[in-house]
């Protein structure tokens, strides 16, 4: 999600979250498909391809496709992002390679309800700089969901995802941020990586709905986006890892609405 300030969060009724819930394991269960496909070879047109028939044969649709942000209309339904990008990578005839890591990001709408996750794999055999990568962006999203308590604020979860990262050696992504989730793929509020000023002030309450997504690169943090283009680059080249769950805030603790929490 492009950083811009949110509006008033929604809370959801126990009905909703059900329907949260149902939207969340569908949405697990394509991209854990997807993660079984990924080998040196496979092109990321035929992974769009079967998410495209899973969601179809859920009686689902693809919450990205035909997402407009301006006059841009996103074409496909899920995002695959190889080494450098970072986020809204399309899918193409390009084959996987032995020593690539991609990012899969995929969303539904079921009944009503979105349910949104990303998980980022090796291909084969990869350098011990994307291996840190993976393990410390991995661990950053769990972290960040640990900090996501009832009575504490967003700051607290950017806070917690931005430490884990930089004390390991990683850049966090500014410009892209994860967000409140529900009818809509974006709701309030914004949920940052990092320490930003601004989240003080955004309280989470019990019945929220958030999705975590930790963007995090192996150098710079800095990322840039090609004129009239969707996918984001980093600035150095570096290799760049997103991982993502939806969660909702509970009274004792966050619940991960999109599980299986592994894949």
């Amino acid at each position: 999600m492009r950083n811009r300030r949110p509006d008033a969060p929604t809370i959801k009724t126990p009905a909703e979250m059900d329907a949260m819930r149902a939207a969340g394991r569908l949405a697990r269960s394509v991209l854990a498909a997807m993660g079984r496909m990924i080998a040196p070879g496979v092109t990321t047109l035929e992974l769009e391809a079967e998410a495209q028939r899973l969601t179809a044969a859920a009686g689902a649709r693809g919450a990205f496709y035909q997402y407009r942000v301006g006059a841009k209309v996103y074409p496909y339904y899920l995002c695959t992002s190889v080494n450098d990008c970072v986020v809204h990578g399309f899918p193409a005839e390009r084959p996987l390679a032995e020593g690539d890591i991609i990012s899969i990001d995929y969303g539904c709408e079921l009944n009503g309800f979105i349910g949104d996750t990303a998980w980022t794999w090796p291909v084969g055999e990869v350098s011990e700089t994307a291996q840190h990568l993976l393990r410390v962006t991995r661990e950053a999203l769990y972290v960040g969901i640990e900090a996501a308590q009832a009575g504490r604020r967003v700051f607290d979860i950017g806070r917690a995802v931005q430490n884990h990262c930089e004390s390991n050696g990683c850049g966090v992504v500014r410009a892209l941020v994860g967000h409140g989730i529900g009818r809509r793929m974006h709701e309030p509020p914004q949920v940052p990586n990092y320490a930003a000023p601004e989240t003080v002030r955004d309280r989470l309450r019990p019945g929220m709905t958030i999705c975590i997504e930790p963007m995090v690169t192996a150098g710079d943090w800095r990322v840039y986006e090609p004129e009239d283009r969707w996918d984001v680059l980093t600035v150095d080249g570096s290799l760049a890892a997103h991982f993502e769950h939806c969660i909702a805030i509970g009274e004792d603790g966050p619940e991960i609405l999109t599980l299986p929490e592994e894949i």
